[in-house]
């Protein structure tokens, strides 16, 4: 691998410095000489972050190879500007035992564009009945440290508490889908109010959110163990979680890209692109979740990209599959929608989208400080520049994104990954093949 001399970068959006990487580390920071052989990139007026982190990805694979695969949704991260990824168990068959975690964790090495590390779940074959293998997974060659039966809520208080008991030995966590089904069940596809009724849509209100995010912060101070919550999207969401980390429960949170960016407003005429689960919520939530991310009570953006196939989304609203895609819009979107506003810089970008998620999912190696002899996992942007959303020249298989025909700021020109260039000039720029004992696992992971 020859080194690679990034010139005249801005490390979080600050000072101009020259950036040499080598051998999968930062090598040196300064005023640099090319050292010979090296390639050299014209970085000016570019900003370097840490390579970003999704906690929550959708890749389909095994089983719905039609509307993603490993492979093209981590085509999608890396030209997000991610190096590592958190893919979710909600697969067929389910990500319930070593055997499919390992498989999908072998799927991104294969594909060798950024890390892929699977979320096993909670409950097996996702049925919130009894626990899935969890010991398994986290001592495989996978390590699973998130565990999660997105798309479902484990509902049974009593095996909540089992689960938060069980993950603590190997300091994982249990990711939350919060949604009580007996307040808003399986046809539950708009927010609870004025609109939804006049839609005669079925209502998915607030309180089915925040009632299981108050019980499992009182389960996560009662175990002692970690609660994460995925996608909140209500205001009252937000306080619960404020109310929990000012009494020091071990709880963290994430906020979707489309909860920041999207209002209920949207699904007025019925368009299933507007349809994802928890539903777009009223403008007063929106804001309560962009202060909420600014100040850090949201500790992390995460995409919850969900790719579905069309004959899955071009149904009637209430027909059709939830979910949008994410991976390779959300860093532009937090760009419009907390950097534009004042709301982040890109110190605090980088600090949502890569070092507190890569804590969150124990992922050794990602969110690090762009530092000599820290792995060199970056990416570039241009914050002077824009680009439209076009769903045909997305790298996803599927083309159910909200955001077409957007412009969106500070598009991605380079992502590292352990020094190797993945994207570049906006395109992507494939490496080898990656090796299962030396890239399916983090480093920590696999003594």
């Amino acid at each position: 691998m020859s080194a690679v001399l990034l010139r005249g970068v801005r490390p979080l959006g600050g000072e101009p410095t020259d950036v040499l990487l080598d051998g999968g580390v930062i090598a040196a920071l300064g005023r640099l000489r090319a050292p010979a052989g090296a390639r050299v990139l014209d970085g000016d007026g570019l900003i370097a972050l840490p390579g970003l982190v999704d906690l929550h990805a959708h890749l389909r694979e095994p089983g719905r190879e039609d509307a993603e695969t490993v492979a093209t949704g981590s085509a999608a991260a890396a030209l997000g500007g991610y190096t590592a990824l958190c893919a979710m168990a909600n697969t067929a068959p389910v990500a319930d035992n070593a055997e499919i975690v390992e498989q999908v964790a072998r799927l991104g090495a294969r594909a060798g564009l950024v890390e892929v590390r699977p979320i096993g779940a909670v409950t097996k074959a996702l049925a919130g009945q009894e626990l899935a293998e969890i010991a398994g997974m986290a001592r495989s060659r996978a390590a699973v440290r998130m565990f999660s039966d997105d798309g479902r809520c484990v509902s049974d208080a009593r095996l909540m508490r089992r689960a938060l008991e069980y993950v603590k030995p190997f300091d994982a966590v249990v990711a939350q889908h919060a949604q009580d089904p007996r307040l808003a069940d399986g046809t539950a596809c708009a927010h609870e109010g004025e609109l939804s009724g006049r839609l005669g849509l079925p209502g998915w209100p607030s309180v089915a959110e925040e009632s299981i995010i108050a019980r499992d912060v009182m389960l996560a101070a009662h175990t002692g163990s970690r609660l994460h919550v995925c996608h909140v999207s209500t205001g009252g969401g937000v306080e619960v979680i404020r109310w929990a980390k000012a009494r020091g429960v071990a709880v963290t949170a994430e906020a979707t890209p489309h909860h920041l960016a999207l209002t209920t407003e949207l699904i007025a005429g019925y368009d299933p692109l507007f349809k994802v689960n928890p539903p777009l919520r009223p403008a007063e939530d929106t804001a309560a979740l962009r202060a909420g991310l600014a100040d850090g009570t949201i500790d992390a953006v995460a995409t919850d990209h969900a790719p579905h196939a069309p004959h899955d989304k071009d149904h009637a609203f209430a027909d059709a599959a939830p979910g949008m895609l994410g991976l390779q819009t959300a860093l532009g979107v937090i760009a419009r929608v907390m950097v534009a506003d004042g709301l982040l810089d890109w110190a605090g970008v980088a600090d949502r989208m890569s070092f507190r998620p890569a804590v969150i999912g124990r992922l050794a190696g990602q969110g690090r400080p762009i530092a000599v002899g820290e792995p060199a996992n970056l990416t570039l942007i241009d914050p002077a520049g824009s680009w439209v959303v076009d769903p045909d020249r997305l790298a996803s298989k599927a083309r159910n994104t909200p955001y077409a025909g957007w412009t969106l700021p500070a598009p991605v020109v380079a992502t590292f990954w352990r020094g190797r260039a993945t994207v570049l000039d906006g395109a992507l720029a494939p490496v080898a093949d990656g090796d299962w004992a030396a890239d399916g696992a983090a480093p920590a992971d696999r003594a």
